[in-house]
């Protein structure tokens, strides 16, 4: 039986055991580790991007407002609603628009016989009160840049000399028309309301979908000078693409 390893030492020391016999007291290499295995996590699901929207307020001016030269019933009522929705939808807005009539000679625009189809009482002639956005609205674009103060302002007006009912008539102050100021912003949806459905809001609505916008119809937003032709241009709209919302 070999000697035990207190007698191999003592052995050693003594000079009793052959070198060659000296035990192998390294101690042994500990084992490498194990590097733990990296499961594998699944990856979140990608959303696109949200398309860019815009809020398109078209018209809401003094004239077209109840006690106006050119007054459209349920005016009013739709600017409140307009304050009531971006209440809650402010921050889904990229830009906010307002479109403006701004008459300096527009022609047989206007006439002391209007028709109220092609022809009107003069309206929102530049530079007069009645000309201006009226302060209910007024109010909502205070309250939207409150809750969305990042939001890009346009304003464009049309008409100066000539009869203009589409928002997309309109220019800014640079003189950028306004499917290109929505361009470069990088806006894909609108959303439009404002005065008078089977006007400037129909004319606006068709003219968007034209430019390749997506277009929703804000329909508590918006009044007609006409009901019925109102509800026909709804439908045109409707028919066209947009959707009445």
């Amino acid at each position: 039986m070999n000697a035990s390893f207190s007698e191999m030492y003592r052995q050693l020391n003594e000079g009793e055991l052959d070198e060659h016999a000296k035990p192998d007291v390294s101690t042994t290499a500990p084992e490498k580790a194990r590097t733990p295995q990296t499961i594998p996590q699944e990856s979140e699901p990608s959303h696109p991007p949200r398309p860019r929207m815009a809020l398109v307020v078209v018209d809401a001016q003094n004239d077209f407002s109840e006690g106006g030269s050119l007054a459209v019933d349920g005016a009013v009522t739709a600017f409140r609603n307009t304050y009531l929705h971006v209440a809650g939808t402010a921050n889904k807005y990229d830009v906010i628009v307002t479109s403006r009539d701004n008459h300096i000679d527009p022609g047989e625009h206007f006439s002391d016989d209007p028709d109220f189809v092609d022809t009107w009482p003069a309206h929102c002639v530049a530079g007069t009160t009645g000309a201006e956005i009226h302060p209910e609205m007024q109010r909502a674009l205070e309250f939207f840049a409150q809750l969305n103060p990042h939001a890009v302002r346009i304003d464009v007006t049309k008409g100066e000399y000539s009869a203009a009912y589409s928002g997309f008539e309109g220019r800014t102050e640079a003189g950028v028309l306004l499917a290109d100021a929505l361009r470069a912003s990088d806006i894909e949806e609108i959303d439009v309301a404002g005065i008078a459905t089977d006007h400037c809001v129909r004319a606006t609505v068709l003219d968007g979908l034209k430019e390749g916008f997506s277009v929703r119809v804000l329909r508590k937003q918006i009044a007609a000078v006409d009901a019925d032709r109102g509800d026909f241009s709804l439908m045109e709209m409707e028919s066209s693409g947009a959707v009445l919302a």
